[in-house]
């Protein structure tokens, strides 16, 4: 009875108007795994679990996210989550007729979920971390959570504290397992060999560090950062990859004249020669080389409005120790895990950078940093394993 009232208040309270369906591509055929991401802290483990369920089954998936990136791998269906109504939600799942629905991080959408367990379509939970309404649908819903919760046929969460939640807010006790968090995509980007090899003789044994994708704002911090770190060690050789490349003419002119620094710029087919204390990069393509050479890498953004600008999970896959700021934009669930994981180094102003930068020119301690990172960007393979498992035995035995 409570969930009946709980739901009908829901329904009248977040009644849609009869708008037109939105197009929708073809269903794949055969069978179809429905993947829902609430949020960009889930989408990159949602993308790698489809394409692990790609990979070992002959399943087609279908991933919903409000926040969906402009391309997706191949083979991988795409699409906004519909408007929380019964109405869109029948249109929803009488167009997808998905077999089995996963849900992301805990985030409840009551009619599409009700419509879902009237249909039979099992559902599941993965990279659960609590259960919580859909943004801007919160409201007393009595007995509406628990009881959505208790027809999930598995929840598998990040930790036992996600666990004791999604039990406590409704979740059967045999369905909730602390599996650990889902596998990161592979952020190892590319590089030639052949360059490598070239650039690491050059430099041979000189400290090296790198400020990847630095905006405007950030310059005179690294600047100072790379003034300071000189006194400790002089051979130590800074590569820039500005954010914007426009800027490269006036960046090189300001180490040139002001701090009397020799530049070296790549994209005039310059190298980064004993005399030279600045390299200038200027392609965002070769970010996978600058990785590899710089032992140490600084995000870019992390100290200005709007956060990092790259991931930072590319420098840690490539065991660069990262310094990065407070402002962690849209990759602050990455940052996040990797800061749990005492595999960065965080600081909280532009004033800190060389404190920092100092102590990780010291191999040991950028190791350090460079390993717990590596385990971080390697953990999750056993939490896609069983998520796959789960999916699978559910298919073939959905009742």
């Amino acid at each position: 009875m409570a969930y009946s009232l709980g739901l009908t208040l829901y329904n009248l309270a977040n009644r849609g108007g009869a708008e037109a369906e939105a197009p929708r591509p073809p269903r794949p055929s055969g069978r179809l795994v429905w993947l829902h991401a609430p949020s960009g802290d889930s989408l990159p483990q949602m993308i790698a679990l489809a394409r692990r369920l790609q990979d070992q089954t002959s399943v087609a998936v279908l991933l919903t996210s409000p926040v969906l990136p402009v391309s997706l791998p191949r083979h991988l269906t795409g699409q906004p989550p519909p408007d929380d109504n019964p109405t869109e939600a029948r249109r929803f799942l009488d167009h997808w007729s998905p077999d089995i629905a996963v849900i992301g991080e805990g985030e409840l959408r009551p009619a599409l979920l009700h419509e879902a367990q009237e249909r039979g379509i099992p559902l599941t939970l993965v990279e659960g971390r609590n259960p919580h309404w859909l943004r801007g649908r919160e409201g007393w819903w009595p007995g509406l959570m628990r009881s959505l919760l208790a027809g999930f046929r598995a929840v598998l969460t990040i930790d036992e504290s996600g666990a004791r939640a999604f039990r406590r807010a409704g979740a059967s006790p045999g369905t909730v397992r602390a599996s650990g968090h889902l596998e990161y995509p592979s952020s190892a980007l590319p590089c030639t060999e052949a360059e490598r090899t070239e650039l690491a003789r050059i430099l041979a044994t000189r400290p090296v560090w790198f400020a990847a994708a630095l905006p405007e704002s950030e310059e005179a911090h690294v600047i100072a950062a790379h003034r300071a770190a000189l006194k400790l060690a002089h051979r130590l050789l800074l590569i820039i990859a500005p954010e914007d490349p426009t800027r490269i003419p006036a960046l090189a002119e300001r180490l040139e004249k002001i701090e009397g620094w020799t530049v070296a710029r790549r994209g005039e087919d310059q190298e980064p020669d004993d005399e030279v204390q600045v390299y200038i990069a200027d392609s965002a393509v070769e970010f996978g080389l600058w990785y590899r050479l710089a032992p140490i890498t600084f995000v870019g953004g992390t100290l200005s409005p709007g956060g990092a600008r790259r991931d930072p999970m590319e420098p840690a896959a490539l065991g660069s120790a990262i310094i990065h700021g407070p402002r962690a934009g849209r990759h602050g669930a990455v940052i996040g895990r990797l800061a749990a994981a005492q595999a960065t180094s965080l600081i909280g102003s532009a004033a800190d950078m060389a404190e920092a930068l100092g102590e990780l020119l010291a191999p040991d301690r950028s190791a350090r940093l460079a390993q717990a990172a590596w385990t971080v960007v390697s953990d999750g393979e056993a939490a896609s394993a069983e998520a796959v498992r789960m999916i699978t035995t559910l298919l073939e035995s959905p009742e």
